[in-house]
């Protein structure tokens, strides 16, 4: 099992609103913090949080999500 960064997985509760994140807002939170997306999201699945408008699939939300 990956490592989960809990720096990270706070950080992404803060952003987070009604449970959701965009998959603009885990893409700048990864390069601000100079992480890769990966990271992020395993830190939105370790907070229950779930990344929404996502135009390229990278962090698994469906379309439409």
């Amino acid at each position: 099992m990956e490592q989960v960064n809990e720096v990270i997985v706070q950080k992404v509760r803060e952003l987070a609103k009604d449970g959701r994140l965009t998959c603009a807002e885990a893409t700048q939170l990864a390069n601000a913090e100079g992480v890769p997306p990966i990271v992020v999201g395993r830190a939105a699945d370790a907070a229950g949080i779930k990344i929404t408008a996502c135009q390229l699939g990278c962090f698994g939300a469906k379309k439409g999500d």
